[in-house]
């Protein structure tokens, strides 16, 4: 049940026997893999719920990040290889910030269609991805319920009911599980799609969330067989704007450690995944082992927790900052959160910060004190 079967097939001339040995053992493990799990309504379901469906809208969350992205065009170009009489379409609510996600989405060649709520009511089928209803950056109003959801991240409270739900907590990210369903199906992955898959995969493992799950690194073996390297290279490395840089330097500047914890600030940000970004980097150092990034987007205060320790879930500790004050959760290993501000001013922000600190270093049990800049100031 190999998702590179039909690939495999097209491109033996190219390939030695050392890769299709690979490519062969890569299936067996993402049999196991598949075996292990408790459920399994996979890509077989989803296309029998989908087979007198004519109108089909693949989304996910708003301001997606390579991972959202990548899964959701991986799906699109899966289903239309399936299902050969619908009409099957992407469309993202919501900006995509310049920096790594703007390069990604560069380097991807499938045509976003423009968001519209009033759009919603015109498909028959909508597949929500890399996100729940109930989550705060779910792009779909209340009143309009997905047909299937497919995500990684946990679920708060009792899970609403879908006609199709494939929700795997023990997977690094959503674009295994959609690795997953061109395995089941035996579909051929394009060297193109294979890079972007692969991208987005190592991305949402980057850092704190480097511990991926069975299906995980069956996905990256088979995947990096099958990936275009040169467009993976690209990726990795793609021109950046100079609002990434300012965020890096202001988020070393404000960086304060206090004893294995690190929190540091960032101004307004024009890009979404600069918190992720910094907090996965920051995580390297070698004396610590959790990391918040806090900054000013808009109206709001977001936030980004990583831990390198299994000794809690930075998800309950995201619960326990946000507390009767916003809203966040996450993984295991990493963790996103938003307070809502009134006005966003500069004493706003500071109370906001001092009260996160403080229930971070409570949540970790770090006494108070003034703690110690990370970047010594220039004598």
């Amino acid at each position: 049940m190999a998702p590179p079967a039909n690939g495999r097939r097209n491109r033996q001339d190219a390939m030695t026997p050392f890769v299709e040995s690979c490519l062969e053992t890569a299936a067996d493990s993402a049999v196991a893999a598949e075996r292990k799990s408790r459920k399994r309504p996979r890509a077989r379901k989803l296309l029998r719920l989908l087979s007198d469906r004519k109108n089909i809208l693949i989304t996910t969350h708003q301001h997606p990040d390579p991972d959202a992205l990548a899964s959701s065009f991986a799906l699109c170009y899966l289903l239309e290889s399936q299902l050969k009489d619908a009409r099957i379409q992407v469309s993202i609510k919501g900006s995509i910030g310049g920096g790594y996600n703007a390069a990604f989405l560069e380097h991807s060649d499938i045509h976003l269609v423009p968001w519209s709520d009033a759009a919603l009511r015109r498909y028959d089928a909508i597949i929500l991805l890399d996100v729940q209803p109930p989550f705060k950056l779910n792009p779909l109003p209340e009143d309009v319920v997905p047909l299937a959801v497919i995500d990684h991240h946990r679920s708060r409270g009792r899970r609403p009911h879908y006609d199709f739900s494939d929700i795997r907590t023990d997977v690094g990210a959503t674009s295994s599980i959609v690795f997953s369903y061109y395995m089941e199906l035996e579909a051929d992955i394009s060297s193109d799609l294979a890079a972007m898959m692969l991208f987005a995969i190592e991305t949402d493992l980057a850092g704190a969330a480097g511990t991926p799950g069975d299906l995980d690194n069956v996905a990256l073996s088979s995947l990096t067989l099958l990936a275009d390297t040169r467009k993976l290279y690209r990726m990795r490395y793609a021109d950046l704007p100079q609002n990434i840089y300012v965020s890096f330097s202001s988020g070393l500047a404000n960086a304060v450690i206090y004893e294995h914890a690190l929190i540091t600030h960032l101004d307004n940000i024009q890009s979404a995944e600069a918190p992720a970004v910094i907090a996965d980097f920051l995580l390297r150092f070698d004396q610590i082992e959790w990391v918040l990034v806090t900054a000013v987007s808009g109206s709001n205060l977001v936030m980004s927790l990583r831990a390198g320790t299994d000794k809690k879930s930075a998800a309950d500790v995201m619960r326990r900052l946000v507390r009767n004050i916003g809203e966040g959760g996450g993984h295991k290993t990493k963790a996103g959160g938003l307070v809502p501000m009134e006005n966003g001013s500069d004493a706003e922000i500071d109370r906001l910060r001092k009260t996160l600190r403080r229930r971070l270093l409570r949540a970790l049990r770090i006494r108070m004190s003034r703690g110690q800049k990370l970047v010594p100031a220039a004598s």
